[in-house]
């Protein structure tokens, strides 16, 4: 929907501040970054080249829309205007807007996404950091300020040496050909400005399309045009959560949003489907999803879909399994961080109200809260499957979206761009948190 009456601040200020805490992968909670500690500039940075992860970046839209779903959203606008974040979606009648405004419409003849009739919807500020620093206009979402904060008080200039490459996070790489091209591009042309190798970081999903990414490059262009991979979070094997997200659907902790409501939305992106936990390397016995009825594994994604009244998304699965589902090395240093430390939901049981009904009861593992750490410690595979070194950091105690802004992560980056390799193969956060606790 467009710009479908104006919310006070203050009321976001109170809604937002009501939300709990949880670091999701699919819908990014919003919070206000913590404060930075100024350090010396240092001016012989090295380019650096953000990829968000799911959700990650702003969206905007223009509509002439045929037909509507309430007569209170817009038919029409003249200008583009803000798809995601767009805060009007929290309004009771503004969600249904603007799940017809962001959906997509799967074809299977053609194994191709479109957008929603009489819309058009662009990603923003390809090139520069502010799309992903906030999620919003009135800049209460944040999501990388704190890091591109801290790397400007160390020398990094926005827009400069430092760069976003924001995406359509709705479609896999598969259709998203145009940003591949464009992300290859921007490389080469901060290679040439600043006559440096660039450094990739990705969080979450966005590493699968830095993984992608380069699996497509020749190695020598690699070996001249990219320093490094800096991934955060990745769910390298898959997460469990998406079989939540598009089986009952999930809020992520937002009350003006019911689960099977969203739902409508995260069964429209082929982003879910292609993150289902990978069944090269899931053990085929795991119970991902247990029900009344029925228990399904990796080997049972055709009746899972058929089961929760989704077949399209067996269709979108089987498009986008093989993209990077046997982690073929990325053929660049690397350095891989995640969380560790946490109960984290490795299968969802259901009653009989599945998939209607939320989860009665959880199995946990170990992981960040949202990927275990079986998926995200995969990275290690690529140990002596390269000529180029693999280094492994987990962090104990730090949540999946604590990665992007917490101190001692962002440390640890600035010490790897200053062309230190070597680096901890583990690093405890929670003690840091309990002296914040205690002052």
């Amino acid at each position: 929907m467009g710009s479908m009456g104006r919310i006070w601040p203050a009321a976001l200020l109170l809604m937002f501040v009501g939300l709990q805490h949880s670091s999701c992968f699919w819908v990014i909670n919003v919070m206000f970054p913590p404060p930075i500690k100024p350090t010396i500039p240092n001016n012989s940075t090295p380019p650096l080249v953000i990829v968000p992860g799911n959700l990650g970046n702003r969206l905007e839209a223009k509509i002439d829309k045929p037909t509507l779903v309430h007569w209170l959203c817009f038919k029409k606008t003249p200008h583009w205007f803000p798809l995601w974040i767009d805060l009007n979606m929290f309004m009771p009648v503004g969600v249904d807007c603007w799940i017809d405004n962001i959906r997509l419409v799967y074809n299977r003849t053609t194994r191709r996404s479109s957008n929603s009739p009489g819309v058009q919807v662009r990603v923003p500020g390809f090139g520069e950091t502010y799309t992903i620093e906030f999620l919003d206009n009135n800049k209460l979402a944040g999501y990388f300020h704190t890091m591109v904060e801290h790397l400007v008080s160390v020398g990094y200039s926005r827009n400069g040496t430092i760069r976003g490459a924001p995406y359509d996070w709705r479609v896999a790489p598969n259709e998203n050909e145009e940003y591949l091209v464009k992300l290859r591009e921007l490389v080469e042309d901060m290679y040439k400005q600043y006559q440096k190798p660039v450094y990739l970081l990705g969080h979450s999903m966005g590493c699968h399309y830095v993984l992608y990414f380069l699996n497509q490059q020749p190695q020598a262009w690699k070996d001249r045009f990219i320093k490094g991979f800096i991934s955060l979070g990745a769910p390298w094997g898959g997460a469990v959560k998406a079989l939540r997200v598009m089986a009952s659907g999930n809020n992520d902790g937002i009350p003006m949003l019911s689960n099977v409501k969203i739902r409508e939305e995260q069964r429209m992106i082929t982003t879910n489907p292609w993150m289902l936990p990978f069944d090269e390397f899931w053990p085929k016995e795991h119970v991902l999803v247990s029900t009344p009825t029925a228990n399904y594994t990796t080997q049972d994604y055709e009746r899972f879909f058929t089961d929760i009244n989704f077949e399209n998304g067996w269709h979108m699965w089987l498009d986008t399994k093989n993209l990077t589902g046997d982690l073929h090395p990325p053929g660049v240093e690397v350095w891989c961080m995640y969380g560790v430390g946490l109960p984290t939901p490795v299968t969802y049981i259901y009653d009989e109200g599945f998939p209607n009904a939320d989860p009665v009861d959880f199995v946990y593992a170990d992981g960040d809260d949202t990927v275990d750490s079986f998926s995200t410690s995969l990275c290690k595979r690529w140990i002596g499957k390269q000529s180029k070194p693999v280094h492994v950091t987990e962090f104990q105690g730090l949540m999946h979206l604590d990665m992007v802004y917490h101190e001692k992560v962002l440390n640890l980056i600035q010490y790897i761009l200053e062309g230190k390799s070597e680096t901890p193969s583990e690093i405890d956060v929670r003690v840091s948190q309990t002296r914040n606790l205690l002052q």
